[in-house]
Order: C-alpha cells, then sequence, then structure tokens
C-alpha cells in the first residue's frame, strides 16, 4: 500500500467535518504536529503571496460593489418570493455576507489558476501532512502512535468499507438511542417489577430489597448510565426472574431462531420467486390471477390459525408431523417453516411482479429479445436482474425482522425462541431482558440493511459507481 493512498484519503477525510473530528481523535498527535507546521508555514508561503497581490487587484476594481449590487437584488427577492418583511439594515447586513463569501471565492479561484500557471501549490493541511509522512521515520512514528488513524484510513481506501464503516458508526448511535426510549418508557410504566415478581402479598420490606439489590432505588440517570455500560461491556446482566444470564439465555435460543427463519425463508422463496416471475412475464393470464389471489389470501390468513390447522390435520388426525417443536427432530421445523413461509412468500411474490413488470416493456429488454437471446436468458439476466433490488429490499427486511422473534408462531408450536422469550419478560417487565431483547432486535435489522445496501452494490453496477463518490 503506497504512502501516496493515504496522503489522498487523509485529503478526503479532512475536507468533511465529521472525519476531520476523527483524525484528530484518532490520531491526534500526528495530526496535531501537522496542524502545527501548516500553521507555521501558511500565510509565508508563495500561493499566499499570490493571493495578497490578487485580493489588492481586486479590490482595486469594482468587482466588490457588483458582487454587493448582486446580492442585495438576491436577497430582495428572495424576502419579496416568501413575503417576508426585513429591515433595510437586515438586508444590507446579509448581503454584504454573500458578496463577502462570493469574493473570497472568486479570489481564492483566481489564485489557484495563478498558481498553477507558476508551478506553486498552496499549503493546506493534507499537503503539510503529505510532505511529512514522505519522511520514513515520521511516518514509523506516527504509525505507532496513530495506529487506529491509519486503520480508518485503510477502511476509507475502499468504497464500500468505507460505506460500511459509516453505517457502523451510525448503528452505535441507533442502539444508544433505542436504549434510552426503551428504558425511559420503562421507567415511567406504571408496572413495578418487584410486585409482579415477590407478587402481591410481598411486604414493603421485601420490595425495598428487591429494588436494592437490582438498583431500582437509584435515580434515572444512574439506572441509564448503568444501562448503558452494560451496553458497552455488553454485559447485559441477569433477569429479575430466573436470575439468568441474559447473553447466555439469547445466545442459546439464537440458533433455534435461526433454523426457524432459515427454512422459512426457503419456503418462502421457492414459493414466492416462481409465481412472482411467471405472473410477471403471463401478465393477465389465468395463473397470474390465481397466484395473485393467493398472494393476497396468505397475507390476510393469521399465522395462528394456519398454525393451528396444521397441527389439526398434521399432527393430530394424520400423525406425520409433531405438534410441537423439538430441538433434536428436524421434522419439527416443517409446519412452523410452512406457516412463516407462506406469509412472506405473498409479499415477495407481489413485489417480484411489480418489479419485473416495471421493467419489462423496456428498451434494453426488446434489444436483447432482438438480437435472438433465448427467453430464458432475457428473462433471468435482463428482466429479474434488473428488478432485483426492490425484490432484494423485501426479502432482507423480513429476514431481517424474522431473525428478531416471530412470538405468535413460535408460542403456537412451542419453540422456544428470542420472539416469545422477549415478549415473556416484557410482561414483568422484567427491565434488562427487554432492554436487551430490543437492542438484539435493532441491532440485526440495522446489521441486515448494512448488508442489503452493499449487495446493491455487488448487483447495481450504478449504485457502484455512486459508492465511489460517496
Amino acid at each position: 500500500m503506497s504512502i501516496n493512498r493515504f496522503k489522498d484519503t487523509f485529503q478526503r477525510m479532512y475536507r468533511n467535518s465529521m472525519y476531520r473530528i476523527w483524525l484528530w481523535v484518532l490520531g491526534f498527535f500526528t495530526v496535531l504536529v501537522t496542524y502545527v507546521k501548516y500553521k507555521s508555514l501558511k500565510g509565508k508561503d508563495q500561493f499566499a503571496a499570490i493571493k495578497a497581490d490578487l485580493r489588492k487587484e481586486l479590490e482595486a476594481t469594482d468587482l466588490q460593489d457588483e458582487l454587493l449590487q448582486a446580492a442585495l437584488l438576491q436577497v430582495r427577492k428572495k424576502n419579496e418570493y416568501f413575503k417576508k418583511n426585513a429591515s433595510e439594515a437586515d438586508v444590507e447586513k446579509e448581503a454584504k455576507a454573500i458578496a463577502a463569501k462570493n469574493f473570497e471565492q472568486i479570489l481564492q479561484d483566481r489564485a489557484k489558476i495563478a498558481a498553477e500557471m507558476q508551478g506553486v501549490s498552496e499549503v493546506t493541511m493534507a499537503s503539510v501532512f503529505g510532505s511529512l509522512i514522505d519522511n520514513k521515520v515520521f511516518f514509523a512514528a506516527s504509525l505507532v502512535l496513530s495506529f487506529p488513524m491509519y486503520i480508518v484510513m485503510v477502511l476509507f481506501m475502499n468504497p464500500i468499507s468505507k460505506y460500511a464503516t459509516d453505517r457502523i458508526v451510525m448503528m452505535v448511535f441507533v442502539l444508544f438511542g433505542v436504549t434510552w426510549l426503551v428504558f425511559t418508557i420503562l421507567y415511567i410504566s406504571p408496572m413495578d417489577p418487584a410486585l409482579n415478581i415477590l407478587g402481591q402479598t410481598a411486604t414493603q420490606e421485601q420490595v425495598d430489597q428487591f429494588n436494592r439489590v437490582y438498583g431500582l432505588d437509584q435515580s434515572y440517570l444512574t439506572q441509564l448510565m448503568n444501562a448503558f455500560k452494560n451496553l458497552i461491556t455488553l454485559n447485559l446482566g441477569n433477569s429479575y426472574q430466573g436470575n439468568e444470564n441474559i447473553v447466555l439465555a439469547l445466545s442459546n435460543k439464537f440458533p433455534i431462531t435461526l433454523q426457524v427463519t432459515f427454512w422459512s425463508m426457503v419456503v418462502s422463496l421457492g414459493i414466492a420467486l416462481p409465481a412472482g416471475i411467471i405472473s410477471a412475464i403471463k401478465q393477465y393470464s389465468s395463473f397470474d390471477y390465481i397466484a395473485m389471489f393467493f398472494a393476497l389470501l396468505g397475507l390476510s390468513i393469521p399465522n395462528f390459525w394456519l398454525g393451528l390447522m396444521l397441527i389439526l390435520y398434521f399432527a393430530i388426525n394424520l400423525k406425520v408431523l409433531p405438534a410441537t417443536f423439538q430441538v433434536d427432530n428436524p421434522l419439527t421445523l416443517i409446519m412452523p417453516a410452512i406457516v412463516l413461509g407462506t406469509g412472506m412468500s405473498a409479499s415477495v411474490a407481489r413485489m417480484t411482479r411489480s418489479s419485473m413488470l416495471e421493467v419489462k416493456n423496456s428498451d434494453y429488454v426488446l434489444t436483447a429479445r432482438a438480437k435472438g437471446l433465448p427467453e430464458k436468458k432475457v428473462v433471468l439476466k435482463h428482466i429479474l436482474g434488473n428488478a432485483l433490488i426492490p425484490i432484494i429490499t423485501t426479502i432482507g427486511a423480513q429476514f431481517g425482522g424474522m431473525l428478531g422473534g416471530s412470538s405468535v408462531t413460535e408460542k403456537v408450536f412451542n419453540i422456544n425462541g428470542i420472539g416469545s422469550y422477549i415478549v415473556e419478560k416484557q410482561y414483568i417487565p422484567d427491565i434488562p431482558v427487554v432492554l436487551a431483547g430490543v437492542v438484539y432486535i435493532s441491532f440485526v435489522v440495522s446489521i441486515m440493511n448494512l448488508l442489503i445496501d452493499i449487495l446493491y452494490a455487488v448487483i447495481d453496477p450504478r449504485i457502484k459507481s455512486r459508492m465511489k463518490n460517496y
């Protein structure tokens, strides 16, 4: 990896105020040395001299007056359009600020042109950083002292990794925001966890002891800070009921939820994609009407009703499938997967159909057919390939939502998954478990959205091209 790439990345990052903060925080000593040298050179270089001469020349012309008159006209028209009554003093003040800004921009542009003609470059933080790291000793020292900064710069060299890093940082803020919101709602809730767990016959002494053990007697801010601390350390504590380790409980239930989600998605895609593709290609045919009717039916049937019907028929009457979930029996996944998969397949099939219909009659599809390409290749590559973005969005959103648990279906089939676990604890309320559950769901949904966005760039070259300028 060349040093020139670090120079270019530093320049791009330093132009953005948010990334500039990252550079200062993660590479304080390196950026501080760069800043000190930049300040010592700024104003003493040839570019500054060229700029000063140009400033005198422009100030001797009527440029400033012309810019002021144009700014006055602009401000007055803006106030007239928005029907804003502003005093003449306010108008002049705003116009002078606009004119000064425009003057400095013109001066900067002309100074750059003059400097390029003379082979002179402006002294900037990026140019100073570049000159410093050309020194191997300084580069080695800064690499040791500011290693995190260079890690971030490496991530920012690739558009996709840069995009993913930004989204992960945003996800951290989302998790803290969700934690604060849910904790506040639970804190002001009229339900009393101590009485719900100990029973209404509990004495005041027992209630006080419970609150003292779990820190519920502390102030709102203290409890909130403890919740943030648990989030940072990934130590989500123990539940009020049963005193079980929450992280261990969620990790034990996650494989079960993942199995149900995976096989439900297999059922969903196995039904939805063929139905949606055929319905789009054979629009208004008998198959199209029948497929969309069943799709609407799949959206309308409640999961608990379908689950009970499957148990009644296949488990009780025919006795071919187990009625409840068993960890070591794969047959117990069939009915939950059908219940959840059919519900999801309806949405995916409708989205597949509508997305393919949008591109079905596009010029590039007609051109592909005119070139004599096989119909199968036209449908799969040119029509379906260009209609995948909304389909993937729908599939990803459903997959992420199901990883958060499907409490109704889990209850029907007695599946000890994450969804039913969180819902059960919500009625106590078991605050640590509810907080951990919401954070888990937020994390899963955020990760799925990130993967979907990255997948966009893999599928659509136009999005990948835009990411390079991100």
